[in-house]
C-alpha cells in the first residue's frame, strides 16, 4: 500500500489531477494505494489538529493515524512562492512527532507553471523529511509548465507520464 498525497488545497488542482493519475499507474502494477486530499482537510485544521491540540480532532485524527501507520508515500509537490505550500508543512506539523515518519520512505513529483518543476519546494521538503528520518528516493521528477501539459484533466506528455512511470516503479522496490 502507498499512500498518495496531493501537496495542496487548492481547489481542483492539478496536484489531484496527477494523485489520480499516479494512482492509476500504481494500480496497473497491482500496487494498492490511497489518496490524501489537502483539499479534504477539515476546515478548521489550522486551529483545531495542532499544538496543544494535536489528536483531538476527531476528523483529522483518521488521517493522522492512516499517516502513521503507512510505511511509503508519494508525495506530489507543487511549487508556491519558490516552495511548497503552507497548507503542505501544517500538515506535517499535525502529525505526530517524533515518529511518524521516522523509518519511512517516500517519493516527491514536483510541479510547476514555471521552468524549475518545483525543484526549490522537493529541495526544502527533502530537508524536513530528512530531518524527520524519512528515506527519500533520489528519482523526483520535475514536471515543469505542468498547465501546458495538461488535457481533459490528464497529463498528455508522454514524457512527464514516463518519469512518473519510472519513479513509481522506483518506489514500489525501495
Amino acid at each position: 500500500m502507498i499512500t498518495i498525497i496531493s501537496g495542496t488545497n487548492r481547489k481542483n488542482s492539478i496536484s489531484k489531477q496527477v494523485a489520480l493519475q499516479y494512482q492509476e499507474i500504481l494500480t496497473g502494477h497491482g500496487v494498492d494505494s490511497t489518496i490524501i486530499d489537502l483539499e479534504k482537510l477539515p476546515p478548521d485544521f489550522i486551529s483545531s489538529a495542532l499544538y496543544e491540540n494535536q489528536g483531538t480532532n476527531i476528523e483529522f485524527n483518521p488521517v493522522r493515524e492512516h499517516m502513521k501507520e503507512a510505511q511509503k508515500f508519494v508525495f506530489i509537490v507543487p511549487e508556491y512562492n519558490g516552495s511548497f505550500p503552507g497548507i503542505l508543512k501544517t500538515f506535517l506539523d499535525a502529525l505526530e512527532f517524533p515518529g511518524t515518519l521516522k523509518g519511512k520512505k517516500c517519493a516527491l513529483v514536483g510541479l510547476s507553471s514555471g521552468i524549475q518543476g518545483g525543484v526549490m519546494a522537493m529541495s526544502h521538503l527533502t530537508d524536513i523529511f530528512n530531518y524527520l528520518g524519512m528515506h527519500v528516493l533520489a528519482l523526483k521528477p520535475k514536471l515543469i509548465r505542468i498547465n501546458g501539459k495538461m488535457e481533459n484533466g490528464k497529463i498528455a506528455d508522454e514524457s512527464y507520464m514516463k518519469r512518473l512511470r519510472d519513479q513509481a516503479l522506483a518506489i514500489i522496490d525501495f
